[in-house]
């Protein structure tokens, strides 16, 4: 199950928004700005993810045209991975296992396109304020500090082109100011056409290779059967879905908790042979991982989020007494 997950979080890239012809003057607007540029500019560019010491770099392509939107993201390190979108759709290619995983680019958010499309609630959770100008891939970039008010979610400073909004810097900073990830462009070209040749997978996946669906069904929230209680500070309720876990394995219910950034995806799956295997918390970079067994079920709750704040959801999750 947790390879799963990281697998359906790794898959997670996509979004995007218009520039706008004048800087915001306050931080608020700033992030608004942010949140647009990642969804609808086109773009072209290699970016570099460092944590710890781990460093990887990415190639990623991005248009929108009246058709809808395109991204492709291969990482250039290690086992080849590709990410594919085209519309709502998101294949994630894993050439080495000859596997391609379908779901969905809802709700989605990677970078460049980190923000959600509104905002303005951040700031009930985090302090948020200008700092200084620089220069990020050879562009004049706006930074955006945003402190945590609390223990449960983990400082940011965002770095945008002063000229388009979009991010072109990313670090997430824990409670004592450390790096935890950092994302940064090295190269990136902001406008003009992409041609479809960028956007296009470079391997051919057809006979010999399998394909599995993690695509969500919606359903209703009080049809999920299970609450967060007592609630945690800042993360509210945002979806509930059924997700298949694979042949016989049945479905899990994925329920996502966010404070309009951090965001803790919770599964809910029945307790299988080894499942109860690494009960308890994990982490890797910024991702936290919690696992717990209750009333038949297995519990595991992930996001890029303290440690503190994805225990608490995992612990607060429980059947609905009705």
């Amino acid at each position: 199950m947790r390879l799963f997950s990281v697998m359906l979080g790794f898959c997670a890239l996509l979004a995007q928004g218009p520039a706008f012809a004048e800087h915001p003057t306050d931080p608020l607007s700033w992030l608004g700005r942010i949140s647009t540029a990642g969804q609808r500019l086109n773009y072209v560019g290699t970016f570099v993810y460092q944590s710890g010491s781990h460093v990887e770099t990415s190639r990623i392509a991005h248009r929108v045209d009246a058709s809808g939107e395109y991204e492709r993201l291969e990482v250039l390190d290690g086992s080849p991975r590709e990410i594919i979108r085209r519309g709502a759709e998101v294949r994630c290619v894993l050439p080495d296992e000859r596997t391609v995983i379908i779901d969905e680019a809802q709700g989605r958010r990677a970078f460049p396109a980190r923000l959600p499309v509104s905002p303005t609630g951040l700031a009930e959770s985090y302090r948020v304020r200008k700092g200084e100008l620089g220069r990020v891939a050879g562009l004049e970039a706006q930074a955006l500090v945003l402190e945590p008010k609390d223990e449960l979610r983990y400082g940011h400073v965002l770095w945008a082109d002063l000229q388009t909004g979009l991010l072109l810097k990313s670090r997430t900073l824990d409670q004592h100011g450390g790096l935890i990830e950092q994302f940064s462009f090295s190269e990136v070209r902001i406008g003009g056409d992409v041609d479809d040749s960028l956007l296009e997978s470079r391997f051919e996946t057809g006979e010999g290779w399998r394909t599995l669906n993690a695509r969500g069904s919606s359903m209703p929230v009080e049809a999920a059967g299970w609450v967060l209680e007592p609630a945690v500070p800042g993360y509210t309720l945002t979806s509930v879905m059924k997700r298949p876990l694979g042949r016989e394995l049945g479905e899990a219910v994925h329920m996502v908790f966010s404070d309009g950034l951090a965001a803790i995806s919770v599964f809910i799956e029945p307790v299988g042979e080894g499942s109860k295997a690494g009960l308890g918390p994990l982490s890797s970079g910024a991702i936290n991982i919690f696992k717990r067994a209750i009333g038949g079920h297995l519990v595991t709750a992930l996001g890029e989020a303290p440690e503190a704040a994805v225990r608490r959801v995992g612990e607060s999750i429980r059947p609905e007494v009705r």
